[in-house]
């Protein structure tokens, strides 16, 4: 037998099958119903180098940097105890005291009006302060400094002005007692001065009226509803006229006049007047 030769081994041996990978497994569906989306690797990231150091700045001297500059501080102003406006026995006391070395020419009312505040700017200005007229407490303290405390005669005359001869008409009962003479109100019980103050009255367009009348109507905080001014401790005795507090009057004094009322410049004398007289006691006005 002929011996086989190399070509017929080659066709004795078994063709190799080629392998067939079994397929992927479809995608599960996701909760949208989409394909999920395969795995996908992420690029490198670049390497990240670090910031290259700065060059040293040139070695030199240093110069430290100039001292910032605080800005200066004025000191505040006084605190202002009183001004204009203000009333109350402390405004007494600063007129009392002002009277005593001269810069006050008038008995205290306790209203700080602009006889008062020109009576503060001349004390200031004599003593090198500044001259507002208010009563600041460095005010305060140089004219305590010069001036004793007030008694009580000082606080409180017994009037500016001195009362007149009564009329006869004030010797019997419980009268105000007002002179036009002598521009006084004298709170009259049975011909005994109770109290005694100064008063304005009306112009010669608005006179008041002259008379007998009884105290018909009081009124502690009245206004004016004709002419929008307030009238404190009103005592009305004759249609719109009455008896009360001015507060014109203590800052002018004689100055000015009234609508034909019977002013009164010391409001506490006057409030207590209020509070002792009766609606029916009589006003006489006279000459």
């Amino acid at each position: 037998m002929r011996p086989a030769g190399p070509r017929a081994d080659a066709l004795r041996q078994p063709t190799a099958r080629a392998t067939t990978a079994p397929p992927a497994p479809a995608p599960s569906p996701t909760d949208d119903g989409k394909g999920a989306t395969g795995d996908v690797t992420p690029p490198a990231s670049p390497s990240v180098l670090p910031p290259a150091s700065p060059s040293a700045p040139p070695a030199g001297p240093v110069t430290a940097p100039p001292p910032t500059a605080r800005p200066s501080t004025a000191p505040p102003p006084p605190r202002v105890l009183l001004r204009t406006g203000s009333e109350g026995a402390q405004v007494r006391e600063l007129q009392a005291r002002l009277r005593q070395i001269g810069h006050f020419g008038r008995n205290p009312t306790g209203y700080y009006g602009t006889v008062t505040a020109e009576a503060v700017r001349s004390f200031q200005a004599k003593r090198g302060t500044e001259a507002t007229g208010a009563t600041d407490a460095v005010t305060w303290r140089k004219l305590l400094a010069m001036t004793r405390t007030p008694t009580a005669d000082e606080l409180d005359p017994p009037t500016e002005r001195p009362v007149a001869e009564p009329d006869r008409r004030c010797l019997t009962g419980r009268v105000l007692c007002i002179s036009k003479k002598s521009r006084t109100l004298a709170w009259m019980i049975d011909g005994r001065v109770v109290s005694a103050m100064d008063v304005r009255f009306g112009s010669e367009y608005t006179p008041t009226r002259e008379g007998e009348f009884p105290v018909f109507w009081k009124s502690r905080d009245h206004v004016s509803t004709l002419y929008d001014t307030p009238m404190p401790y009103a005592l009305f005795f004759s249609g719109g006229q009455a008896v009360h507090y001015s507060a014109d009057f203590a800052a002018n004094g004689y100055g000015g006049a009234s609508h034909g009322c019977v002013n009164v410049r010391d409001k506490a004398k006057v409030a207590a007047l209020f509070d002792q007289v009766k609606n029916g006691d009589k006003v006489v006005i006279y000459w």
